[in-house]
């Protein structure tokens, strides 16, 4: 049997953002004790998810009961709200059934929600009933194995953590692992950043580790890059209520030698302050995923500030979030009559401290917003080093009312094709953008490698399958009629020119040409890197044709050494493999890929299937989605292929 433990809720559950009301929201004087919020989970082999499904269908909904259930072949994750008496019963029921046996359940008496917003980014005005792969997502690659649940660190009781941060040299009992002095022990804190913000353990001679994250699913990142500081010492991890911590010691566990001694806070924070109402060393409040958002100590000290004026703050009851990665951010009632930009600390470090504005209703239109902020993200763009105004990013997301109130959007940086650029790149991905709106942003930029106009004079012959601009019978137009031509790689002996206008082709064009474009790939990657600095974080990197040639090619130099620059995934569409370095001789790249490229029969006489093929082979199987299309030179749209995609990238959500 797996072990089992108690809950906490679903942290990488969305939430939403909302108006801030400039006064604090007090709660009502009478409080109706009979309503309450339960919370638990158990991890253990289900047997008949659909009969499980069903019960909890059929159970809750007669119950009244409100939050979210999630169920998953190895357990299951529950926080509902309701009256006390049905959520009595409610663990009535389920202890009835043997799968149960020995949960944890964790029901503390509060009161309705006050704030239907609140509650409803909270997920508490429905019953939201899913089976998911996981309870909790430890990787944010989808195609990489979880480890092994039963493989989790050794449980410690509220009691037995307060005493080893106590004691902080001597061990726990005789049967217990050994605790090493304080120099090697340390607490390592498995949530997220805005949860560590205003609350966290702080012991005398015990270090506490705060990765930082956004998400949990950037932990096991965090764990890899610091390894060896973590090697050899006593490990002890806590979270909300325990379940992150049953994947993540399991993970770090799972590091081999020298991590043998790993341990977790069995019922998180939340059963360490039950156990220790005045806080223990449990400073600030715990951060908690229902309508209460926050449970604290008789201890009144407030350990958060605000973003703005550093003053002490710790109410998130505002739900205002990052202007750029739509994290929660903390900002005083007195600063939100302001206005201001949410720019939250992890996006400031990427030099995303733009002028300030507001993201809410602060006695200014949504719309004068939107324009300030279409202003900054302009006049940032135009600090990028070796950049015209032709070059400003192309954004696909604006903050303005109807942003508000949604999740953070994956965002993409898309690489457009050999003799294309951003704008033509973004009409032509116009139909992706929209059916993937409601959670993609896509951002395009023009490559770096300006090209000249040229065209072939009549009686020269072109290759049948080149779509390249057909033979010109008289002179070209106007060159300031059209419009610039880009790429990422060119051929070794090219040369920008500052010429402007028409040039005759000295040979016929060649549909193969993208064969011999192996120059300029350092001049990329360094433009690259400064469209990150000034545009980042983004979440994935889009390419096609040659741009995709170029993002494989990032991707495979990224996964061989620390660079500024981090992608969860890489699309490559219509892609080939080039003859770089970067990308032939680092071995399989192991980053996330989605390989999008016409089958055999298919219509792209542009790019073979073998080309498309080759390029796929170099990423690793284990974490690579292949989609072979019967349609020409574009990115697939339809039916099946746009649930394919979306398969995808929802799983980094």
């Amino acid at each position: 049997m797996l072990m089992q433990l108690q809950v906490e809720a679903h942290d990488h559950l969305s939430l939403s953002s909302m108006e801030s009301n400039n006064k604090r929201v007090e709660p009502e004087p009478q409080q109706e004790e009979d309503h309450g919020v339960l919370l638990y989970y158990k991890y253990a082999q289900i047997p008949d998810l659909d009969h499980l499904l069903a019960f909890y269908n059929s159970n809750c909904t007669s119950l009244h009961l409100l939050g979210r259930v999630r169920l998953s072949p190895l357990g299951v994750n529950v926080t509902v709200g309701g009256k006390m008496c049905s959520l009595k019963k409610h663990i009535s029921d389920v202890e009835s059934n043997s799968l149960f046996h020995g949960t944890d359940f964790k029901l503390a008496a509060c009161p309705r929600p006050l704030n239907n917003k609140v509650a409803k980014e909270c997920g508490f005005t429905s019953l939201s009933i899913r089976i998911v792969k996981e309870l909790v997502t430890l990787h944010s690659n989808p195609q990489l194995k979880p480890p092994e649940i039963s493989d989790a660190g050794k449980h410690l009781s509220a009691a037995e953590f307060h005493s080893a941060l106590q004691k902080a040299g001597q061990s726990l009992d005789d049967d217990s692992p050994t605790l090493t002095d304080s120099k090697q022990l340390v607490l390592l804190d498995a949530r997220n950043l805005y949860e560590t913000r205003i609350g966290k353990f702080h012991a005398p001679n015990v270090e506490t580790l705060d990765p930082g994250i956004r998400q949990y699913s950037d932990l096991p990142s965090w764990i890899d890059e610091n390894t060896d500081d973590l090697r050899g010492k006593s490990v002890l991890m806590y979270c909300t209520g325990g379940i992150r911590c049953e994947m993540a010691s399991a993970y770090l566990r799972s590091k081999g030698a020298g991590f043998e001694n790993v341990f977790q806070l069995f019922g998180g924070i939340q059963r360490y302050l039950e156990q220790y109402p005045d806080g223990g060393f449990f400073k600030g409040k715990n951060f908690v995923f229902d309508h209460r958002m926050s449970v604290g100590s008789s201890d009144t000290n407030i350990l958060g500030t605000c973003l703005l004026c550093r003053l002490p703050f710790d109410d998130y009851s505002s739900r205002l979030r990052c202007t750029y990665c739509r994290m929660l951010i903390l900002v005083c009632y007195s600063c939100q009559k302001e206005s201001f930009a949410s720019v939250c600390e992890l996006c400031k470090k990427h030099g995303k401290d733009v002028g300030l504005i507001s993201s809410v209703e602060n006695g200014r239109s949504d719309e004068t917003s939107a324009q300030c902020e279409l202003k900054a993200l302009s006049s940032d763009a135009k600090l990028l080093p070796h950049t015209s105004p032709r070059q400003v990013l192309n954004v696909y997301w604006l903050i303005d009312a109807a942003d508000i109130g949604h999740p953070r959007k994956l965002r993409i940086l898309c690489l457009h094709g050999f003799r294309q650029n951003a704008s033509s790149f973004k009409g032509r991905t116009a139909s992706l953008a929209k059916k993937l709106k409601s959670f993609v942003e896509l951002v395009f930029v023009d490559a770096p490698h300006e090209l000249p106009f040229i065209y072939q004079p009549s009686g020269i012959e072109t290759h049948p399958d080149c779509t390249t601009p057909s033979p010109q019978e008289g002179p070209p137009p106007p060159s300031q009629h059209c419009k610039k031509k880009f790429a990422w790689l060119v051929a070794p002996n090219f040369s920008q020119s500052s010429e402007t206008e028409w040039k005759i082709a000295d040979c016929p064009f060649d549909v193969l040409q993208y064969q011999q474009q192996t120059g300029g790939f350092d001049a990329s990657l360094a433009y690259l890197k400064d469209v990150y600095a000034q545009q980042g974080p983004f979440d994935g990197i889009l390419g096609f044709s040659q741009g995709a040639a170029m993002a494989a090619a990032v991707c495979a130099q990224l996964g061989m050494q620390k660079s500024e620059m981090e992608f969860r995934f890489v699309i490559l569409c219509s892609g080939f493999a080039v003859k770089l370095p970067e990308l032939l001789d680092n071995g399989l790249v192991k980053c996330p890929s989605l390989h999008i490229f016409g089958s055999d029969h298919g219509k792209d006489r542009q790019i073979a299937n073998q080309a498309s093929r080759e390029l796929a082979s170099l990423f690793d199987d284990g974490c690579a989605v292949t989609i072979q299309h019967d349609s020409g030179h574009i990115i697939p749209t339809r039916s099946p292929y746009i649930d394919q995609i979306k398969d995808f990238l929802q799983r980094f959500l």
